[in-house]
């Protein structure tokens, strides 16, 4: 409870997903009525709360520094790991997960705490969460600084007998108050900046496994050509972690309008800045193979797929139009591919047209 939630509005369940066993109509209804109970206690403590819910984090003013904070964690992943037995990378994803969002209000990442629910106490399977865990946190230059595993037989159940576990995590930076990044300088005419994704990282998974374990009846070591490897191999794939470059981007580049990780609701995050504008994805590099054969398995349309998958961009940054060569080269210099994807238009408001998809998404 101590983090900022997602708020942001997933609109009218798909069929795919509802398949899949998500329904974000009723998600959203109930989010809608724990609201008013979370804000209440906001003035409970001396500790300021410096945003509204809805953005990637919160940021807390502790006696003139900024303390931000998110918490998130590795969703229906954790199934493909139990699947491939293999758990070495989903420790990667609860750090990515929340260090992606820090970032997103302007913050410098510090420490995390981790929460494993495991449904039996398995070493060497905590070991290995433990690695990955370690391995996110060299990656983002943050400290695994406490956590907590609780044997919950009753409540956690898995793929095997015995192997289910739930991983998730909060995370904790630093932003002074006047350098809060929550969009609001966002204007017509900034540029879209995109930045590769590994994959899938850790959203929509439920809907990946309905479509390739139950309709395709792949199984986790199933070789997929056009993936070049296994099926467990590419779900398993480790979330992209772009601390690194946002910092260096952070410090060396005047005005950035906004920060954006690409997770859920795909580029509707796009609109989850403070200001009254609309967006246009007018190019776009191919997207992983997984995607469309995702695609082609389940039927689903350019909206339902644009609307649960980042498609191969796993984060955005919004910045002036003469700051777009700088911003690239800093971030292809950290490894990861980039391009301008788009611009910011003056509306409609809440607005993403991702012109190569012929669709047009709402808030």
């Amino acid at each position: 409870m101590a983090a900022a939630r997602d708020i942001s509005e997933a609109g009218p369940t798909s069929p795919g997903y509802e398949a899949s066993g998500v329904n974000t109509d009723k998600a959203e209804d109930g989010l809608g009525r724990l609201i008013g109970h979370i804000k209440s206690t906001w003035s409970l403590s001396d500790a300021r709360v410096q945003l509204d819910l809805g953005y990637f984090a919160n940021v807390i003013d502790m006696a003139g520094t900024g303390i931000a904070i998110c918490t998130d964690g590795i969703g229906s992943k954790a199934l493909v790991a139990q699947m491939v037995g293999k758990y070495d990378t989903v420790g990667i994803d609860c750090v990515a997960m929340n260090v992606n969002d820090l970032i997103c209000v302007g913050a410098t990442p510090l420490s995390m705490v981790d929460y494993i629910a495991v449904e039996s106490a398995q070493p060497a399977m905590l070991e290995a969460i433990g690695a990955g865990l370690a391995e996110g946190a060299r990656q983002s230059n943050v400290s695994i600084s406490g956590g907590e595993i609780a044997q919950l037989k009753d409540i956690i159940k898995g793929h095997s007998e015995g192997l289910g576990f739930d991983l998730a995590g909060t995370a904790v930076g630093r932003v002074d108050i006047d350098k809060i990044n929550y969009g609001s300088q966002t204007r017509p005419g900034d540029v879209i900046i995109g930045i590769a994704s590994s994959g899938i990282h850790s959203n929509g998974l439920s809907l990946a496994r309905h479509a390739l374990f139950e309709l395709a009846d792949y199984d986790a070591n199933s070789h997929v050509e056009i993936l070049g490897h296994s099926i467990g191999e590419e779900l398993l794939r480790p979330t992209y972690i772009y601390v690194a470059e946002a910092l260096e981007i952070l410090e060396q580049v005047k005005d950035i309008s906004a920060l954006i990780h690409i997770t859920g609701d795909g580029f509707l995050n796009l609109t989850r800045v403070k200001a009254d504008v609309g967006f246009v994805i007018d190019e776009l590099p191919q997207a992983p193979a997984l995607f469309p054969l995702i695609q082609g398995i389940t039927g689903s349309d350019n909206m339902e797929m644009y609307h649960v998958f980042n498609m191969g961009i796993g984060f955005c940054l919004v910045v002036r139009p003469e700051a777009e060569t700088q911003v690239i080269d800093i971030v292809q210099s950290h490894g990861k591919a980039c391009q301008r994807i788009g611009y910011v238009i003056d509306g409609p408001a809440g607005s993403v047209k991702i012109e190569p998809a012929g669709i047009t998404m709402t808030r």
